[in-house]
């Protein structure tokens, strides 16, 4: 399957932007022009089980990445991730490092990550929802825990519509066809040579902040951002601030 996406703008470097769990890739709307102008090419995409990409069989969500390169014909790309795109991206880089130019990491997950109490918390409650059919529930919840202050009404209703799209698709998935988690350890994420952006909110959950200071610390590369005003969908919450951070970061890091 190719991963359903769309492109933006021309020129030599290619620019990939992976969506968080809770959004598809709209999240990206006010970021695409911006990157598109300043000379790069930009896909975006829909993992599977997000947005137009439905769920078909199992899967490793960096493999698609990787078969969706290689449709658009691009040897190696900037990849930019928010959460859980962030660990896709990172795994990505582990199992095909040569497609990957740069990383731009925005309250990334990580892999293997373990959940500190906070967000258990969250994870036991969304369950709890889920289990009792209280979809709407499960959804404000995700609305209320990932956007930060900054996010205006328009960012709550864009997340609760990718959210809800998102619980519907994946909760008639059978469990046959769930996602494959590569093992990836630490000393595969030390071995990431590219050069890499990690950002960081204050609003966001501390277990976030965390896998900042473990990334920083890890990849060889990378360069630490943090954000006092963004929780944990900067792209979503300053669209523009955060669409000039990314065009600065990818200036230096992209060959003409």
């Amino acid at each position: 399957m190719t991963l359903s996406h769309d492109l933006a703008g021309q020129g030599p470097s290619t620019v990939l932007l992976l969506h968080s769990g809770v959004c598809d890739r709209r999240m990206w709307d006010g970021q695409v022009p911006v990157l598109a102008a300043a000379g790069h090419r930009v896909a975006r995409c829909d993992l599977r089980g997000f947005g137009d990409t439905p769920v078909d069989a199992a899967h490793v969500h960096a493999d698609d990445v990787r078969d969706l390169l290689d449709h658009l014909g691009t040897e190696r790309a900037a990849v930019v991730g928010a959460s859980f795109g962030g660990t896709v991206a990172l795994e990505l880089a582990v199992r095909h490092p040569g497609r990957v130019a740069s990383l731009a990491l925005l309250a990334s997950g990580i892999p293997g990550f373990e959940p500190g109490d906070e967000l258990r918390a969250w994870g036991d409650r969304e369950d709890a929802l889920l289990e009792a059919g209280d979809l709407d529930g499960a959804v404000e919840l995700n609305v209320d825990t990932w956007l930060g202050p900054e996010a205006g009404p328009g960012a709550r209703a864009l997340v609760r519509e990718m959210q809800r799209h998102a619980f519907e698709v994946q909760l008639a998935v059978p469990e046959e066809f769930d996602p494959v988690t590569p093992e990836i350890t630490p000393g595969d994420l030390a071995g990431i040579g590219v050069p890499a952006l990690v950002v960081t909110g204050a609003h966001d959950l501390a277990d976030f902040r965390a896998v900042a200071d473990d990334l920083t610390r890890l990849l060889p590369g990378a360069r630490r951002v943090d954000l006092d005003w963004a929780g944990h969908l900067p792209a979503l919450e300053r669209p523009d601030e955060t669409a000039r951070l990314l065009a600065d970061f990818l200036a230096g890091v992209t060959t003409p």
